[in-house]
């Protein structure tokens, strides 16, 4: 194994250390994997890690843009790479954080696709009416409606346990980015529907997960993301729904109908306001058509 090669394995056993999630983890894994790649030509070994200067990271990401990745994947993978040399200085194996040195890419300012209330509403009652012959249809409803009525990303979801729910009180605890723990209101309908998919949930022995597979272990993210994807396609024909998609809509619906967006910004766990503001970007793109189509003088 190349001193390159064993000083990834060292960062990520850190960073499991440290708490972060798996998904965070093999995320920050499979970047790292690639970029060791990139330095490890057929039949010869990566250069030292404090041989890695900024020309090799330049001549590395001149390579991403020649792959035609986005400026968003690219910033995420620059990201891992300066981790791990922020690792390794603290370690004293390299002298500098290399990767500081070279320049973010520049990511555009997208207004991201939310779906209407109407077609939120709609897709989640067809999910609940049981159009589509599916082995645990309580669980995926429940799913859909905690998504949406509470605002969850997809990990939290994974994450939720048992003991999270407050039933009497009607809250989540709900266990954000870096282990940050933040109380969520559980609204009626996805209370009542979570309800019916405990009724019968099976009773597995060491497993707090809420929601679980067909073979009573957590359900995971990518279980999570292929049910949302197979309902949206199969019911409403739209294959760019997943569940972030719910999450982007219960914050868009909450701040049309005039809730702050201080408030909003805790019911997400945003540790900045500016990630929350995005939202705002939605609903002025909303107001602008609004009065190009109503207005005489637009």
């Amino acid at each position: 194994m190349s001193e390159l090669a064993r000083q990834i394995d060292r960062y990520l056993a850190e960073l499991a250390r440290r708490g972060n999630s798996a998904h965070s983890i093999r995320a920050y894994e499979a970047d790292l994997r690639q970029f060791l790649g990139y330095l490890s030509p057929p039949e010869l070994e990566p250069p030292e890690p404090q041989a890695i200067d900024v020309l090799i990271l330049r001549e590395w990401l001149a390579g991403l843009y020649r792959d035609n990745l986005s400026a968003v994947t690219i910033r995420r993978k620059l990201a891992a790479v300066r981790g791990l040399f922020g690792f390794l200085l603290r370690e004293g194996v390299a002298p500098v954080n290399v990767a500081r040195l070279v320049r973010t890419p520049k990511a555009p300012k997208t207004v991201p696709d939310v779906m209407t209330a109407e077609q939120a509403n709609l897709l989640i009652d067809a999910v609940g009416a049981g159009r589509i012959e599916r082995p645990h249809p309580a669980r995926d409803t429940a799913i859909f409606e905690i998504l949406y009525g509470c605002g969850l990303r997809v990990s939290e979801l994974a994450g939720l346990n048992l003991e999270d729910i407050d039933r009497s009180q009607g809250w989540l605890l709900v266990r954000g980015k870096g282990r940050k723990e933040r109380q969520v209101p559980l609204p009626r309908k996805a209370a009542e529907s979570l309800e019916r998919y405990l009724a019968g949930r099976p009773v597995v022995r060491d497993e707090p997960g809420v929601f679980l597979n067909h073979r009573g272990g957590r359900l995971s993210t990518r279980g999570i993301h292929g049910i949302v994807k197979l309902y949206a396609m199969l019911l409403s024909g739209d294959d760019s729904v997943h569940p972030h998609s719910l999450r982007h809509a219960y914050a868009t619906h909450l701040l049309a109908d005039g809730a702050d967006l201080r408030a909003i910004q805790e019911l997400l766990g945003h540790a900045r306001l500016s990630t929350t503001q995005k939202y705002t970007q939605v609903s002025l793109t909303d107001l602008m058509a609004v009065y190009d189509k109503a207005h005489p003088k637009a």
